[in-house]
């Protein structure tokens, strides 16, 4: 579902993103750790089609993101972790526009839309302007428009920072049961745990390049530390 080859971005002197190899599978939890400043945003937004890459290419789904970024998108889609929205609609406007852009289904997408309004406990808020809504509803509203658009790939770029533990738990259930049903997740997250429990394999960028990639277990024996937080800090320095 997603294979980067050879994938690197360079701004200046700087080489944010070096030569990464991955391959990521239907139906996985993929995890990307690394510190603050490793790669990880740039990545995703290579494989996303928001930025170009300065060499390398990666395909998703089959499609070349250099040649075919317009059949990228339209099977992915992204959850950054800054959410900018467009603060003069409602709640309900903004879903209704984005999945109008990817041609979901009208029915489909209204019931899907009240079931998730009322699972993140926006019901009440969903006819307000979102220029009203704090950080963390504005997170649930772009994880919604996201679900509702129905993306065979998923890039989320710190889904759960600035959620409640209710709202973060139920991003964490819906997840796993898109993985199930055969959806790719490909996350950042610098809450261990999550990685912890939720991912299938583990991939650690630092300073660039990908210094570790695997199952849980892979990375204990690579590392020889027991606990995620140990392993990633022994990798990372």
């Amino acid at each position: 579902m997603i294979r980067a080859i050879e994938l690197t971005k360079r701004y200046g002197d700087v080489l944010a993103v070096d030569r990464l190899n991955l391959e990521v599978k239907g139906g996985e939890v993929f995890g990307f750790l690394g510190p603050n400043g490793a790669g990880k945003t740039t990545t995703i937004n290579m494989l996303a089609c928001l930025i170009r890459p300065t060499s390398g290419t990666a395909l998703i789904c089959g499609y070349d993101i250099g040649k075919e970024p317009r059949k990228v998108k339209a099977i992915t889609g992204l959850m950054p972790e800054t959410p900018r929205l467009y603060e003069t609609l409602t709640g309900r406007q903004f879903v209704e526009f984005v999945s109008s852009l990817y041609g979901v289904d009208e029915k489909e997408a209204s019931r899907k839309m009240e079931e998730l309004f009322e699972m993140f406990e926006l019901t009440d808020a969903a006819d307000e302007l979102i220029k009203s809504y704090s950080h963390g509803m504005r997170k649930k509203l772009l994880f919604i428009s996201l679900i509702v658009q129905n993306p065979r790939v998923l890039f989320l770029d710190e889904p759960t920072s600035g959620m409640d533990p209710r709202a973060a738990r139920s991003v964490k259930e819906i997840l796993s049961k898109l993985a199930r049903e055969g959806r790719t997740i490909f996350m950042t997250t610098h809450i261990l745990e999550i990685a912890e429990r939720m991912c299938d394999r583990i991939g650690i960028i630092d300073k660039g390049r990908l210094i570790a990639v695997g199952t849980l277990d892979e990375l204990r024996e690579l590392a020889q530390e027991a606990d995620l937080e140990e392993i990633f800090l022994k990798l990372t320095g």
